[in-house]
């Protein structure tokens, strides 16, 4: 077995690369996004909506807590590849709990995606926080160690919500539970992660390799677009492909390409160089990754409960749920990437071109309400809004050499 101190990475050498492991993980994730987007495709209504928030806030806290803690250690040593492969099998016990998760009744597949959630970050938490404590470094063995031991701390005291919440017989009261649960995870870091006695993180315990993590959360939002096009793809597949179910195919596919190139033109390569040359790269991880990333990833897969809906009925008239899923997961999405690309910006402002591309989303939506348009001529309308975004952004920064046209919003 390799020394302890060799479990963790070098960050004095810069990027630090993800690895093959760390892909492989990501799989479980596919799967756990595709999960997510049945259970709002198969439950539109208000609690069925409130719990798919419940399960991608966790779905999402556990991915997070994974790429950071990879971000720490080094997948190349076995101790850190078993670790990993363990939370990848927790995950999947996650993932396969979801649909079920909220059934009537407790235990079963409840308790399953409970007890999956509390493992995963309870384990990989604690793991990380043993290796930092036998490492040969000052600052691992130090700070570092008290920080994660004051993160697994929190999830152990978030874990008997968790439990309690798998165990009562009521969907209500379950969801109820776990969002103060989540309440919990989430205010973590808000609150330093104190504990009695132990005192609160500070900026230099988060010690992290920014580009590595900026790849990570970019992998991540690959893998909500390629979700969406598994769903399209097997949607178009279950029917024949007549004129207006082929229109609708390449409809949703235009709507996924736009919206890589609406993150990956400018925001993910502006991003990666922001938190890189950053004083304080773990303050940006924390608060442009960790927490501005929900949105942009839950708008993709909002977006795709939208495609599938057209695919499904592509000559209907535009009704509530498509209008909501396709006009509400763009804004969605829009609002998360603007909020991405605004600390990296050079004025530090939101970018003009989601402000225009939201407005016209909030007019197309609001309009076909009240005038109920054909679903193709809809998602048609909302593909040009975002058209409208991407090429007011390739203009202003690719065209004109300068950022100050779109960064005057």
């Amino acid at each position: 077995m390799p020394a302890p101190a060799t479990l963790l990475r070098n960050h004095e050498g810069g990027h630090a690369p993800v690895s093959y492991l760390e892909l492989f993980f990501d799989l479980v994730y596919v799967f756990a996004v595709t999960q997510l987007s049945h259970h709002v495709l198969h439950h539109m209504g208000t609690a069925g909506l409130a719990e798919a928030l419940v399960l991608f806030l966790a779905v999402w806290w556990a991915w997070m807590f994974t790429a950071w803690a990879a971000n720490w250690t080094n997948p190349e040593r076995g101790p850190v590849r078993i670790m990993l492969l363990l939370s990848m099998l927790a995950s999947l016990g996650l993932a396969v709990a979801m649909p079920r998760a909220f059934d009537a009744g407790g235990g079963g597949d409840a308790m399953l995606f409970a007890a999956c959630y509390c493992l995963v970050q309870i384990g990989r938490s604690g793991f990380v926080a043993w290796a930092m404590a036998k490492s040969r470094q000052e600052h691992w063995r130090g700070s570092g160690a008290r920080n994660m031991i004051r993160i697994t701390l929190w999830f152990v005291a978030s874990a008997p919500l968790w439990l309690a919440g798998a165990l009562v017989d009521a969907p209500l009261v379950r969801l109820g539970l776990w969002a103060l649960a989540l309440t919990v995870d989430y205010g973590g870091p808000f609150m330093g992660f104190a504990v009695p006695g132990m005192g609160r993180s500070q900026p230099e315990d988060w010690d992290i390799s920014g580009s590595h993590l900026a790849e990570r959360c970019a992998l991540f939002i690959i893998i909500a677009l390629g979700e969406g096009v598994v769903v399209t793809g097997t949607s178009f597949a279950q029917e024949t492909a007549d004129l207006a179910r082929s229109l609708a195919f390449v409809l949703a596919f235009a709507g996924s390409a736009l919206m890589w190139w609406i993150y990956f033109d400018l925001g993910a390569e502006r991003g990666a160089r922001h938190i890189a040359q950053h004083a304080q790269p773990g303050r940006v991880a924390r608060s442009v990754y960790t927490y501005l990333h929900m949105p942009i990833v839950g708008g993709i897969v909002i977006t795709a409960v939208a495609d599938a809906l057209l695919l499904d009925a592509p000559l209907a008239a535009a009704k509530l749920p498509l209008v909501a899923t396709q006009a509400g997961g763009l804004l969605v999405f829009l609002a998360g990437t603007g909020l991405f690309k605004r600390p990296s910006s050079p004025h530090g402002n939101f970018p003009l071109s989601h402000w225009v591309g939201g407005g016209l989303l909030v007019v197309l939506a609001a309009l076909t309400l009240a005038f109920p348009l054909p679903a193709p001529v809809f998602v048609g309308a909302t593909v040009l809004a975002l058209l409208v975004v991407a090429v007011w952004e390739w203009a202003s920064y690719h065209h004109h050499g300068s950022a100050l046209a779109e960064d005057q919003g």
